[in-house]
């Protein structure tokens, strides 16, 4: 089995990630369960011989240095795979995340409306935020691909690893690859804004630096696209501005609140009709309301934003969940296993 056979065949069963680990046959992730293919247990040579067979001298010597390595692939009809090596008990092993063929539409994705307005947006911060593995990436790409389609307007992605390859529409789009073609975000980011972009798009707020460059590129008149590791939107505010040190925070709240155009948190959940999976997204709005809380240091008050905001497209995630439930996509029992208020949300759903 080679790698190339490996993604087809992901492929044609409509997985989102494979794991190839020694010992088992490969494993799917289709609709958010992991199955085992069918197939012949890989041993640890076969597993090594089929990762160091893709890898080019510099991607060897890095695994070799770092023990772990993420790089993308690409074939020839344009879809890309994102690759991660890591070593257990001393041998090699893969986890792979497919990227879509193509973007599907925003109906499709059953993103909010808001988020086409966001894509028309001038300048300011966007952030799409939830753990590993929600679709943040494909939401990050829609929002991409949106402004690419409307707007003539130099875009400049800065990703690790690239995963969706953009065409010339409207827009000039400009992908770097992190350890491809820049050496870290902060570095990249930093010289982006000598590159005349409109707008800015960073697969990962990964630290201190690296915000506080996106906070200083949204606040000079670009419109800044990242992702961050959170559960939801009033922790990602706080993630933000907890990332620096207490003296610099003053600071990074009125950056924060001069530049905050929305936070979208995501999380994908079994469809109780089929075993796919519905998008849920909590979508807390840059309005005054809240841009007052964050300078104040009041963060904790977001949340009586977000409850009170849906005349500006703002919506809980209880109140996400409670549409879905009403509407036959999701399950009672996935509801109130996900909302943050299950008493409320008995109330609400009876």
């Amino acid at each position: 089995m080679t790698l190339k056979t490996l993604l087809q065949a992901g492929r044609k069963h409509g997985a989102s990630d494979i794991h190839v680990v020694v010992g088992l046959p490969p494993l799917l992730r289709i609709d958010g369960d992991v199955v085992t293919a069918k197939g012949e247990a890989m041993t640890a040579e076969q597993l090594r011989e089929m990762i160091f067979s893709c890898l080019n001298e510099s991607q060897r010597a890095r695994l070799e240095r770092r023990w772990q390595l993420c790089f993308s692939l690409s074939s020839d009809d344009r879809e890309r795979a994102r690759v991660t090596v890591y070593f257990r008990n001393g041998h090699p092993e893969l986890s792979i995340r497919l990227s879509e063929p193509a973007i599907r539409t925003r109906e499709e994705l059953r993103l909010p409306p808001l988020v086409d307005e966001l894509a028309r947006r001038p300048n300011g911060l966007v952030l799409l935020t939830g753990p590993t593995g929600v679709g943040k990436t494909t939401t990050f790409h829609y929002l991409i691909d949106r402004i690419n389609a409307e707007s003539r307007k130099k875009i400049i992605t800065i990703e690790d690893p690239i995963e969706y390859t953009h065409v010339h529409k409207r827009a000039l789009v400009i992908q770097q690859e992190v350890l491809t073609d820049v050496r870290s975000f902060r570095g990249a980011l930093l010289h982006a804004l000598r590159q005349d972009p409109d707008v800015i798009g960073i697969g990962e707020l990964r630290d201190r630096e690296s915000i506080y460059t996106a906070l200083l590129a949204a606040e000079t008149g670009h419109l800044v696209i990242g992702t961050l590791h959170t559960p939801d939107a009033t922790q990602s505010v706080q993630r933000v501005i907890s990332a620096f040190p207490a003296a610099q925070q003053l600071e990074v709240r009125l950056m924060l609140a001069n530049v905050l155009q929305a936070v979208i948190s995501q999380v994908l959940l079994p469809d109780a009709a089929s075993r796919r999976r519905v998008l849920c997204c909590e979508v807390l709005v840059g309005t005054g309301g809240v841009r007052h809380n964050i300078r104040e240091n009041t963060v904790h008050k977001l949340y009586s934003e977000l409850q009170a905001g849906r005349k500006y497209g703002m919506v809980t995630m209880d109140q996400a969940l409670l549409e879905l439930y009403q509407k036959g996509d999701i399950s009672y029992d996935t509801a109130i296993t996900i909302a943050r208020d299950p008493q409320a949300f008995r109330q609400r759903s009876a």
